[in-house]
């Protein structure tokens, strides 16, 4: 690619964002780089907002990623508060052009980085804009949760994902009422095989969550001054609530990058090393699709930390020209309440698992397995399975699922024995 002397501009202050202007810091680059991001604070991690920040354990001080002198120290133009409208090339395949920003301001590039991120699935159902239905994906929004939370007695979560689970294990540790609604017929559906659903529909009623399955969503129920008074459902039951959480999941923010005519795919598709279908616009984070970090094949959106911050570094190494090193594996964590959930790998197309412990004792592991072959771990209070096979999966290595599920013998010790 070829620099400007309009440097790099990077849409989106997020993980990958800041990743991104880092990592190009970090290979030498030298040319301006503008940093915008549409909130008014500086770059900060998203995953504690359900957890850590919800129950008051991390201040925002605490989350944010780098100091106000780390941006000017680096060189790094931070715009913050700043939204843009649509972005111009200077041709069809070029990389450079100008960003026009909501007031009208043209910011021109050399070179463009799109980290946009996704915004919150909405309910397209009466009441969704009640005052007191939430979402949760940013600091403003985990801000007015935690406000909305501590007056209330009764709490409904929307959807049965992370984000959902991870809230509602954090108000019921507050002694608020909650239930959990999903229209799915299990919890994590889309992410954990269904013996692991299984597990923390178990714990979350453990610990004193109702929740409903297969349940219809009617409506959501306010009063006269539109303030959320509970959740109808399809057989007529109404669900009492001051706060209403919808956790049903992330749209890629894909506006900027349709306007460019970039290939959109669920996500701005991307190759291998981040490049749009535009070769000279690379993308990383929760905006994108890619193809599998490992073998290279499908397409997939990976919400994660580990992604935006692998994705973006590549997305770095392609604009300075750098080589590229090993993928790494992807992986992801949990928490809720005393229950920490870390996963390796993809389990996508998994077709045997192995369950390696009793989960009810809270403690164990299931490892995935697909045409014979070890593709991913989830991993619930179990750090050393863990951390074995995503160190065995980073070596292209495997252990027999026979052997998997014995306790006695750590999985380390059984993958140190396979040969690569």
């Amino acid at each position: 690619m070829t620099n400007s002397v309009s440097g790099t501009l990077i849409v989106g202050a997020s993980q990958a964002g800041l990743q991104i202007a880092s990592s190009l810091r970090e290979f030498g680059d030298t040319d301006p780089i503008v940093l915008v991001g549409n909130e008014d604070v500086a770059p900060y991690q998203r995953p504690p907002l359900s957890k850590a920040y919800l129950t008051g354990k991390a201040t925002a001080e605490s989350l944010s990623f780098r100091s106000p002198d780390w941006y000017a120290g680096k060189g790094i133009e931070l715009r913050l508060s700043t939204h843009i409208q649509h972005l111009e090339l200077d041709g069809p395949s070029s990389g450079s052009g100008a960003a026009i920003t909501s007031t009208g301001e043209k910011i021109p590039f050399g070179r463009l980085a799109l980290a946009v991120g996704g915004s919150p699935r909405r309910l397209a159902i009466p009441g969704a804009d009640l005052d007191g239905v939430c979402v949760l994906r940013d600091m403003t929004q985990a801000d007015d949760l935690r406000r909305r939370l501590d007056a209330a007695f009764n709490v409904v979560v929307i959807g049965g994902g992370f984000i959902g689970l991870e809230a509602a294990a954090a108000a019921r540790a507050a002694g608020k009422d909650v239930t959990v609604v999903d229209v799915a017929d299990r919890l994590l559906g889309r992410a954990v095989a269904p013996e692991v659903s299984a597990f923390y529909l178990a714990a979350h009623r453990r610990r004193g969550t109702q929740v409903l399955l297969s349940a219809a969503i009617e409506a959501i129920e306010g009063n006269d001054q539109n303030r959320v008074t509970g959740v109808r459902l399809g057989d007529g039951t109404v669900l009492p609530a001051d706060v209403v959480l919808v956790g049903v999941g992330l749209v890629a923010n894909t506006d900027l990058a349709a306007g460019l005519g970039l290939e959109i795919d669920r996500g701005i598709v991307v190759d291998a090393l981040a490049r749009t279908s535009n070769p000279n616009i690379v993308a990383a984070g929760d905006c994108t699709t890619l193809p599998h970090p490992l073998t290279g094949e499908g397409r997939y959106r990976i919400e994660s930390v580990q992604n935006a911050v692998a994705q973006a570094q590549i997305a770095a190494a392609t604009l300075v020209g750098r080589p590229q090193g090993p993928a790494a594996v992807p992986w992801f964590w949990s928490d809720q309440a005393d229950l920490k959930l870390q996963i390796a790998g993809l389990s996508n197309g998994y077709d045997h698992v192995v369950v390696r412990g009793e989960p009810d004792e809270e403690q164990f592991s299931v490892l995935y397995y697909a045409a014979g072959r070890l593709i991913a771990i989830d991993a619930i209070n179990a750090p050393r399975d863990y951390m074995a096979v995503r160190k065995l999966l980073g070596t292209g290595g495997s252990i027999p699922a026979e052997l998997a599920g014995d306790t006695n013998v750590p999985l380390r010790d059984l993958a140190a024995a396979v040969t690569v």
